[in-house]
Parts: C-alpha cells; sequence; structure tokens
C-alpha cells in the first residue's frame, strides 16, 4: 500500500511506502494527511500548507503531565456520573485544586483535542473520546459487571477494569491493584473493600485499602482473603 505525504519545499507529494512503517508511525501519517485535507478546504489557505503542525501522534502517544492526567481523569469519572458538561468548580473540588489551575489546565487539554468546551449556564467541560485512548480506558457499550463493596455497601457507579495481582507467594505481601473506571473519592486507606465475583473465574478477593492511585484510577488491597470455586472435574 502507498501513501502520501507532502513537502514543504516544492509542495509536491512524496509517495511512501506505509508497509514499512509501524502500527503508530502509520497512524500518524493517516492523522497528518487528514488534517492536511481538512486544512486544504479552508477558504484562502494556501496549496502549501505552511501552518500545518507536522507533530501529530497517535493519541495514545500522548505524554500527559500527571497534574493532567490526574484531571482528566477526574472529567472522564465526573461525565461518567452524569453524562452532562462538567463545571469546572467540580473538576476542582475532585482533585483538590482551586478553579484557576483547572481553567489553565483545560486550555491545554482543548489544544490537544482532549477536551471540547461547553458554553452556556448548563456549559463547562466534556472529554473527547480521545481523552480516554490517551488514559487507556476502554469504553464499552455493556461492560461485564464486577461487583464492588465499600465497607459492606455496594458501589453501583464504577467498572471494575482489570485485577492485577503481586506477590501472590507470599501472604501477608500480596496486593491486588484494582483498575476502576469513577470516582474512588469516598474511598479512602484501611476501608474494606470486596471485588468479585469475577465473570469467569467467579474469583472473590476480600481487603483493605492499603493505598490509591488516583492518577491512574487504581485501588491497592491489601489482601485478606481471595477465593475462586474449584472447577469441578471432567466425566
Amino acid at each position: 500500500m502507498s501513501g502520501h505525504s507532502y513537502s514543504r519545499q516544492n509542495e509536491q507529494p512524496i509517495q511512501t511506502d506505509t508497509n514499512s512503517l509501524t502500527g503508530s508511525e502509520a497512524k500518524r501519517l493517516t492523522i497528518a494527511v487528514l488534517n492536511i485535507k481538512i486544512l486544504a478546504k479552508q477558504p484562502g489557505t494556501p496549496v502549501g500548507f505552511k501552518e500545518i503542525n507536522y507533530e501529530y501522534h497517535s493519541m495514545s502517544s500522548i505524554e500527559l503531565t500527571p497534574s493532567q492526567k490526574k484531571i482528566l481523569r477526574a472529567l472522564t469519572n465526573l461525565h461518567k456520573e452524569s453524562e452532562s458538561a462538567i463545571k469546572g468548580e467540580d473538576i476542582a473540588e475532585q482533585v483538590d485544586r482551586n478553579p484557576g489551575t483547572i481553567r489553565n489546565q483545560m486550555q491545554s487539554l482543548k489544544a490537544l483535542q482532549l477536551v471540547e468546551g461547553v458554553p452556556g449556564p448548563k456549559g463547562g467541560y466534556k472529554p473527547t473520546a480521545a481523552a480516554y485512548e490517551a488514559l487507556e480506558i476502554q469504553q464499552m457499550d455493556d461492560p461485564a459487571s464486577v461487583p464492588l463493596e465499600h465497607e459492606g455497601e455496594p458501589v453501583n457507579d464504577v467498572i471494575v477494569e482489570e485485577i492485577d495481582l503481586s506477590s501472590v507467594h507470599h501472604p501477608e505481601l500480596c496486593r491486588a491493584e484494582i483498575h476502576m473506571q469513577g470516582s474512588m473519592g469516598e474511598i479512602h486507606e484501611d476501608d474494606s473493600i470486596v471485588v468479585g465475583p469475577t465473570p469467569l473465574s467467579k474469583l472473590v478477593i476480600e481487603g483493605r485499602v492499603d493505598g490509591k492511585d488516583d492518577t491512574n484510577n487504581i485501588l491497592i488491597l491489601r489482601i485478606d482473603d481471595m477465593v475462586a470455586p474449584a472447577e469441578e472435574p471432567a466425566h
């Protein structure tokens, strides 16, 4: 398969063998060509495309600062709960920052096309599809439900994405990392958590919160008990 890239010097198409490109390189080239086509359609835009920024990247390769990632994660969590535009003040409260800081960070996130601003009295901010890709959040219409209980009460507004276990050979050091979508604001260190049963293995994990990674939405549990029913022997 052949594609085209463009030269600033002679403004002529250059044949490019995209078969030799990696997946991410081909994706960046596709994004660049798409943006060239969009720019070319704008009234008064010269054919030379001098205004084009050639540093296009796939969204999953965008390097966000920890602060940007934490704010963007808070926005996606709040938007999941309300499905409407989110006020900067609500994001500020979620991440314990002042609203002015949020407004400044939102400008850079909008420039990265990760956030869109919604004007009007009910306006605010919404994450774009690229925001979920940048945070590596899987968007599923009907995800399999993995129950989660906090201090004995079911938590209905979160999705358990992934469970990672470490040091399983050492009971005292064994930890579970629970990757989640949704707010973890009400969950605190040493709180009781029960996760499961999972859809396939029917694994149930009971433990207490050993730490939280608010930037990546991960709960770290000290495991008190972990049970998965044994498979019935084949007849």
